[in-house]
């Protein structure tokens, strides 16, 4: 049993991820940026109010744990560009304040900027919309500071192209910087096969210091 924070514990992923770390048995606490509107899931050992934002915050929602899991989202464009890069810095600074007893860190990450052939992204496919853009490139930039990252044991789950509610199979594949795609050409997940494979990692760690990724 592996003690699990999950910030963005309501959100579309974060929820999810919940849900299936307590399925295995695993200790979870919730951490949300304001308990008092948060329903807390059946078996869930605490709710915190976490921000993401503020190292100092960081480091206390993720003491005592052995994973912190980060599924926070910023709602649109804008606030993704304000939210992800910042956050990914400040997770990593309240990790490093905790020294040696600093949990793992497991990032949801996007598929911008997975490679769809050599040298070719997801993000360079011609008519995407500014919004969407500005989303995928918010994660590209979290993603290339955390590749500078050695003294913080990290990984980022990318999901694949589309990923939304859904079935929970337990069935998935993973690559590494490569978009999974289906034989039809399509690539997906939902958001319960998702978060199957990020609960993998952490009771079998396969991708540390490194992203991966995930579809059907």
């Amino acid at each position: 049993m592996a003690k699990i924070a999950v910030l963005g514990a309501r959100g579309a992923i974060g929820s999810r991820i919940v849900t299936e770390a307590l399925s295995r048995g695993h200790q979870v606490t919730a951490v949300v940026r304001d308990p008092a509107v948060y329903s807390a899931v059946e078996g869930v050992t605490a709710v915190r109010a976490g921000d993401a934002l503020d190292p100092a915050s960081v480091a206390s929602v993720a003491a005592g744990q052995d994973v912190l899991v980060s599924a926070i989202g910023g709602g649109d464009g804008p606030g993704h560009a304000a939210l992800i890069e910042p956050a990914a810095q400040s997770l990593v600074q309240g990790l490093r304040g905790l020294g040696a007893d600093a949990p793992r860190l497991i990032a949801v990450g996007g598929a911008g900027s997975l490679e769809t052939a050599p040298g070719v992204k997801v993000w360079d496919a011609p008519g995407l919309p500014d919004w969407l853009l500005q989303i995928i490139h918010a994660h590209g930039d979290a993603q290339a500071y955390y590749n500078t990252v050695d003294d913080v044991t990290w990984t980022v789950l990318s999901p694949a192209g589309l990923i939304q509610p859904g079935e929970r199979t337990g069935a998935y594949r993973t690559g590494t910087e490569q978009l999974v795609v289906d034989a039809d050409g399509e690539s997906r997940i939902s958001t319960e096969d998702y978060a199957v494979a990020l609960v993998d990692e952490i009771e079998r760690p396969a991708n540390l210091g490194r992203r991966f990724t995930v579809g059907r």
